[in-house]
């Protein structure tokens, strides 16, 4: 749990993605493992993306764990997407996922006619327990789940309604998520930087050239709102996942 204080992140560095997520893979699995050997249940945030696929699909074919005492959060979802569409972030985390394990409890965000009242059910579907385990990655300008710079790092909501950088917008396009720029919505609901590093354990996978920068940054630079990252050198047990093309510069 983020404490505000900075700390060591354990940065792990991999060839290419599919060796990076094999290893993040075993590592959310043995905590997984750990920890219901330990406690009746374990709740988990996920984010959706495709830097997020190959530790997923490997996490999935895990043959040692009761995803039945599960319950799987995620952690943003866009506002204006018809429920069908692919594009959204609830779908693609079932494809990739929760459709080919048996998670015991799945809170999907489903905005719905009145984002607002989304906004405060997931709010406290989260505040009714901890958190044990975040799943994340980092986003090219360096966002966490949709928290854009400049973000506010100790934000007292769980979770709220966003008008989304342009930069992330871009994003979705450059991984073939959006066609064009104009198809990516312009609002989202996201959970908020304090709520995602609530978590007790974060695992956080970043491949790919176009994140060096943020990585860089994360790892090196001020902790400030202005690259929203820089956040998880104030949690305790966060290991950070990379792989040649996104591995920090030296210092």
């Amino acid at each position: 749990m983020s404490d505000n204080a900075p700390h060591q992140i354990e940065l792990r560095s991999f060839p290419d993605r599919e060796t990076l997520g094999a290893a993040a893979a075993r590592d959310i699995g043995d905590a997984l493992v750990r920890r219901l050997a330990e406690q009746a249940a374990v709740r988990m945030i996920f984010a959706s993306a495709p830097s997020q696929e190959a530790t997923l699909r490997q996490l999935a074919a895990r043959p040692d764990i009761d995803w039945s005492r599960v319950t799987a959060f995620h952690m943003d979802e866009y506002l204006g997407l018809a429920p069908e569409a692919p594009q959204r972030f609830g779908t693609w985390l079932q494809t990739v996922l929760l459709d080919r394990v048996p998670v015991g409890t799945v809170h999907l965000i489903d905005p719905g006619a009145d984002p607002q009242a989304t906004v405060d059910e997931y709010s406290a579907l989260l505040a009714a327990a901890p958190i044990d385990i975040l799943c994340l990655g980092i986003g090219v300008n360096g966002h966490l789940a949709f928290n854009d710079p400049p973000a506010d790092l100790a934000d007292p909501a769980l979770v709220k309604v966003v008008t989304l950088d342009e930069v992330s917008r871009v994003q979705q396009v450059d991984d073939g998520c959006f066609a064009t720029l104009h198809d990516v919505p312009r609002r989202a609901i996201t959970l908020t930087v304090p709520a995602l590093l609530s978590a007790a354990e974060a695992f956080c996978m970043v491949p790919g050239a176009q994140k060096k920068h943020a990585v860089t940054r994360a790892l090196h630079g001020p902790i400030d709102g202005s690259l929203p990252a820089s956040a998880l050198r104030t949690h305790p047990r966060c290991t950070l996942y990379v792989d040649k093309e996104s591995a920090p510069d030296a210092r």
